[in-house]
């Protein structure tokens, strides 16, 4: 077994791999995301029918091309990938470094591009872990070490995607404490990669709140005002993972009767022109967020743009492409915030700025409703915003949007995905090989797997 200091050295090296790797991808799909759009109306100056149809086309081959590199070299490199991290930890998954972090990277970058309600962060997190696998391979560290170094990448993925080391340190603590090999050593290199990824991260993007919001302390009066919105966002995250899960397994089936790339292929005609059309319903909406909190919009609006980010979600998430899902939750909680303070402006006064307490406080809530992690949550929320001062508001919101999700007997969705994921693939294997199988069974068991057909990912 290696020493405590030989242990720190690598998980000090994980972390400022992932952090260049991490800056990277988000440099990158900041870059690519901007530039086709810009092309297509500045430099070829399309616009109406000419530029929808040109955008579909656009977000329907990157689209494509995002599946087409999961589903021929990694499918466990579909969705976000933080099942997959857990599952290793567990030991029940491989985790196929050499595969995975190309396919994550190039697939990542197209799929949230194309402008795909998806995040970077789900990505950012497998490929840390994918690093930390490589690293443990190369150092040939024993199981427990190398679970515990799992659990450093993945920290120091989130922390290179969001700017959060500590929500990324309590992420691990919180989110994997049934797979976490926990020890002094283990939780050390954890922080330790954590905090590094963030360092080196902030060499190339700043040391800025992705999310900065600046808000004032409220009376102690509002309270009861982010009770009542951590109510409404604890049935929200309950909606929100079963039509999930539900959206899957229709892809699934639609896939298994058709084809797995025709659903993609919709789907990235609709955000490419949806670019162009209306871009508050596409992309992961990390500045969306920042954009409505400071503008002065209707409920209605407000309303039309939940429901379309909702939809986009679910719809981007099933089609089976490397994305995460944190960003959407935090964008669709931000408008559902902003949307219940609008809505209560109508019928009461409120303090100045408190829709913007609202929006924040509900990052949280939703974020605990539907992940199962309030702490992280929390502390996630004011890492992104840099509000501080709605600690108090943002606790309340969260602990009881928590409670209401799981008194609706709601489970965490990464729980769930991992548990669908390892389901499927069994009743795959028993297709494949029945007691007295015919050519059609064992090609419907195939496909049926897809080396785990890309839509079951998480």
């Amino acid at each position: 077994m290696m020493g405590n200091g030989f242990y720190y050295g690598v998980a000090v090296l994980v972390g400022a791999v992932v952090g260049v790797i991490g800056a990277a991808f988000h440099l990158s799909v900041e870059w690519l995301s901007a530039a086709w759009p810009a092309w297509l109306s500045g430099s070829v100056g399309l616009s109406g029918a000419p530029l929808y149809l040109a955008g579909a086309a656009i977000g329907a081959s990157m689209a494509v091309a995002a599946l087409f590199l999961v589903r021929r070299f990694a499918p466990e490199a579909g969705g976000s990938g933080v099942p997959e991290i857990e599952g290793a930890m567990e030991g029940l998954r491989e985790v196929r470094w050499h595969r995975v972090l190309p396919v994550k990277f190039f697939g990542g970058l197209l799929a949230l591009s194309s402008g795909m309600v998806l995040g970077r962060e789900g990505p950012t997190i497998h490929m840390g872990a994918s690093v930390a696998k490589a690293a443990a391979d190369l150092t040939k560290m024993v199981a427990q070490d190398m679970r515990g170094l799992l659990a450093a990448g993945g920290a120091a993925g989130l922390a290179a995607a969001f700017n959060a080391p500590l929500a990324a340190v309590l992420f691990v603590i919180e989110e994997t404490r049934r797979q976490f090999p926990y020890s002094a050593r283990t939780y050390i290199g954890v922080v330790l990669a954590s905090l590094t990824g963030a360092v080196v991260t902030q060499m190339f993007t700043g040391d800025i709140p992705y999310m900065r919001l600046a808000v004032d302390t409220l009376p102690l009066a509002v309270l009861p005002a982010f009770a009542g919105l951590g109510l409404i966002l604890g049935g929200v995250g309950t909606v929100f993972n079963r039509t999930l899960i539900g959206s899957l397994d229709r892809v699934r089936d639609l896939g298994q009767r058709s084809s797995f790339y025709l659903f993609p292929l919709v789907v990235g005609m609709v955000v490419g022109v949806l670019m162009f059309a209306l871009p508050e319903a596409t992309q992961g909406g990390e500045l969306l967020a920042v954009q409505l909190a400071q503008e002065n919009r209707t409920v209605l609006a407000l309303a039309l743009i939940v429901l379309l980010r909702f939809v986009m979600t679910m719809a981007s998430y099933s089609t089976g492409v490397a994305g995460g899902i944190f960003a959407p939750i935090l964008a669709l909680a931000t408008t559902i915030g902003l949307c219940y303070g609008a809505a209560l402006e109508l019928f009461l006064p409120l303090p100045d700025r408190m829709e913007v307490v609202l929006a924040i406080a509900a990052m949280g809530g939703l974020f605990a409703a539907t992940i199962g992690a309030p702490l992280v949550g929390m502390v996630l929320v004011m890492e992104l915003t840099g509000a501080y001062t709605a600690l108090v508001p943002v606790m309340l919101t969260t602990i009881i949007a928590n409670m209401v999700a799981l008194a609706l007997g709601n489970r965490p969705i990464y729980e769930v995905l991992l548990e669908r994921t390892l389901a499927l693939e069994a009743k795959a294997r028993q297709g494949a090989h029945p007691p007295t199988a015919s050519p059609s069974s064992l090609d419907d068991g195939a496909a049926a797997g897809g080396g785990v057909t890309n839509t079951l990912r998480g």
